[in-house]
This record gives structure tokens, sequence and C-alpha cells, in this order.
């Protein structure tokens, strides 16, 4: 509204007014209070067109930034495209749909609300979580990223692109250590080295279970199994973390 004021040199009133008629003939996008997307003369009369929905996301909360399946996608860690935009953020906002595009919201403690960095889309700049955090927010929260199997399979795709070090340090200043936890099985089954690092982690995880998969119902004749070298309810059977394989060969 204030750039319609700045630009017209109008009252309040008549600038409100002229928000509603651009907005009437799909010239704008209300992506919030006070803040508008401007559909450009190149959409043609029908005012049909598609902004990127990162820079889009960028403009619906502040502070954020784009993580969790999303944030795997980006960096090919998972071919498969979420229909949703993860937004992680410390304010509390609904979700909503742009567009056809839904925007989810998680927020996170302030203590976990790290990890990112801006980088560039064209002319603009949005904020995303750098690869490790993108994993270690991943085995913090797997219902974000389509299940604890898609998250194997994005730890599988990115094993010599990630420092699973930096996951460690990631998840111990996030003060979980059921993200330790999954991180360690999860590493056994896909048979990722890592044996500079375990004694650390079998310091860095508590003594209670934790469940692998939150986003998996226990059934009432199997609960699972317990691992107890990492203190894990194993909820998945193991062929189904890793039939992402089959499927790729």
């Amino acid at each position: 509204m204030r750039d319609i004021i700045s630009e017209l040199d109008c009252s309040y009133d008549y600038a409100k007014n002229i928000a509603k008629v651009l907005a009437k003939k799909k010239w704008t996008i209300n992506l919030k209070r006070g803040t508008y997307l401007i559909v450009p003369l190149s959409a043609g009369v029908d005012a049909k067109y598609t902004e990127h929905e990162f820079i889009i996301a960028s403009h619906l909360v502040s502070p954020y930034y784009i993580g969790y399946w999303s944030a795997l996608n980006f960096y090919n860690m998972t071919e498969q495209t979420p229909l949703t935009v993860f937004i992680a953020t410390t304010k509390r906002a609904k979700s909503r749909t742009i567009m056809d595009v839904r925007y989810r919201f998680i927020t996170l403690d302030k203590k976990k609300f790290f990890g990112f960095s801006s980088i560039s889309l064209g002319s603009d700049r949005v904020n995303i979580s750098d690869r490790e955090k993108t994993i270690a927010d991943a085995l913090d929260h797997p219902e974000y990223c389509g299940g604890m199997a898609e998250v194997a399979k994005c730890i599988s795709n990115a094993r010599d692109s990630i420092s699973i070090e930096k996951v460690l340090e990631y998840a111990q200043r996030m003060g979980n250590s059921t993200i330790i936890k999954r991180l360690g099985f999860l590493l056994d089954i896909l048979d990722i080295r890592y044996l500079e690092l375990y004694p650390r982690m079998m310091g860095m995880i508590s003594p209670g279970m934790s469940i692998l998969d939150p986003t998996i119902r226990p059934r009432q004749d199997s609960k699972g199994k317990y691992n107890t070298k990492w203190n894990l309810l194993v909820n998945v059977p193991k062929d189904s973390l890793v039939s992402w394989k089959q499927e790729s060969q």
C-alpha cells in the first residue's frame, strides 16, 4: 500500500481502492496483509503468471528459511518434487495456498533456527537450510520429508556431498539426541562408513528409547523391534527403508 501511495502521491483510501481493483482484475496477488505480488504485463490479458515458489515464500513470514522436503529437492537429494513448500520460522503462521501451491510453516524453537544461508534466484535472494541442516531437520521431523524411507534415500544420495560430523554438530546444537539415533541406524543399514565418529555418537545418545519413524502408526499386533545399539524402536522393516534401491535399478 505504501508503494501505491508513494508512486501516485494519493491518499490511503484511494490507494486501497486501487489495490482492490488490481486484485480483482488479477494483476496483483495478495501474499499477506500489505504485501502483493505484481503480475507483469508479459503474463498477457488473462494475467496467468507463475513466480518461483521460493521467492513467494520469502515474502510470507520473517524470519524464515526454506527447509525439509523442499530443501532436499533443491539439493537433488531426492527426485521427488513436493507439492508443498516447507518454510521454517520462529513465528506461528497458518498454511495457505497461493497460485495452486501450498505453503506450510514449521514453527521452530529459536535454538533450532540456524544453519541456513541466502542464495540467489534470479534477481532475488532467499534463505534455505544448508545440506547438513537439511539432513538434521529431516531426521528431527521426517513427517515433513515424506517419512524415514525417503530420508534414508536422501542420505544415501548425499553421502559424498555432506559432512556427517557437521550433521552431528547440528544435532547436538538442536538438543535432540533422537536425530543421532536415527542417523546412526540409517548409516548402518546404508553401509556408510563412520567408524571415526562412532565413539562420539555413542556418547551423545540418550538412554531412553526413541521411535525411528513417527509417521508410522504402531500396529496392535506388532509395534516393531528394539535396537539396543541406537536405543530405537524400529517400526519400519529394513526392506521398506531401502525399497527405493530396487526401484532405481
